[in-house]
């Protein structure tokens, strides 16, 4: 799949709370955007971060063809991603994309699919769960947080599909982690799931004691996000593998994790 560096204009950058933002870019040319899949990422430049060397990957969260934009969701963690989020309006960042693979398509639109969502692991979800909807699929979503301040995004969820939610503290939905969702005690044939490494291989574990099919989208560190670098390497029952070019998405007969 072909790759771009290009030039994007934040057309808005709304902060969902202290550490979340949502930039809205478009590309600064005018031209329309490249064809990007659902679960895809792109790399960053900071340029006018002194200490930010290293492009930043970020999950891409909605495509809006309409209006021809790209949504980010962006959390705060370091130097790179504040600098990012406090971008105002108008700023030019340059990007490198689409990278990575992407999810597979169920294979009976009647398949009952789930779509995991943990913190900021809900951003390629979205995308993913209206590509479904578009298609005739019926996609249901769990998203967990440790409150209900930190749920993201649920009225545009609540546009695609039904949401249950799982939160720490029981300040909304049901109280605990989405592991113990009572979702999970009917049958699912498809989960999909993005968010902290703990929360992915807790919610395998779960898929292969129900009998459910699982894709993950790996959350890796990465610099170069071309399989250059080697640092985002992952193991699996092939050998080691770069995600940022043979993932981000993997199914978890894939990987060699103790579940």
């Amino acid at each position: 799949m072909k790759k771009y560096i290009l030039d994007f204009i934040i057309e808005d950058n709304q902060h969902l709370s202290d550490i979340y933002s949502l930039l809205i870019l478009k590309p600064a040319t005018g031209d329309t955007l490249p064809e990007i899949h659902p679960g895809q990422f792109v790399q960053i430049s900071i340029d006018d971060s002194k200490t930010t060397f290293l492009r930043r990957p970020i999950s891409i969260n909605y495509v809006d063809r309409n209006n021809n934009s790209m949504w980010l969701l962006v959390r705060k963690a370091g130097e790179g991603t504040s600098h990012l989020t406090a971008m105002p309006i108008g700023s030019v960042i340059n990007i490198i994309l689409p990278l990575g693979n992407s999810f597979s398509i169920p294979e009976n639109q009647s398949d009952r699919i789930l779509l995991i969502g943990g913190g900021v692991g809900v951003a390629p979800m979205l995308y993913w769960g209206s590509y479904l909807k578009e298609h005739g699929y019926n996609p249901e979503f769990l998203l967990g947080a440790r409150s209900a301040k930190d749920i993201l995004e649920l009225e545009y969820f609540q546009n695609i599909g039904t949401v249950h939610i799982s939160t720490e503290d029981g300040s909304l939905g049901e109280k605990g982690l989405v592991t113990s969702h009572s979702i999970l005690k009917d049958r699912i044939s498809m989960i999909y799931c993005c968010g902290p490494a703990p929360m992915m291989k807790a919610v395998a574990k779960v898929a292969n004691t129900i009998g459910a099919g699982c894709e993950v989208s790996l959350e890796n560190m990465m610099a170069c996000g071309l399989g250059a670098c080697l640092c985002c390497v992952e193991n699996t029952v092939k050998g080691n593998v770069c995600v940022c070019t043979e993932g981000p998405v993997f199914n978890i007969n894939q990987l060699t994790w103790q579940i």
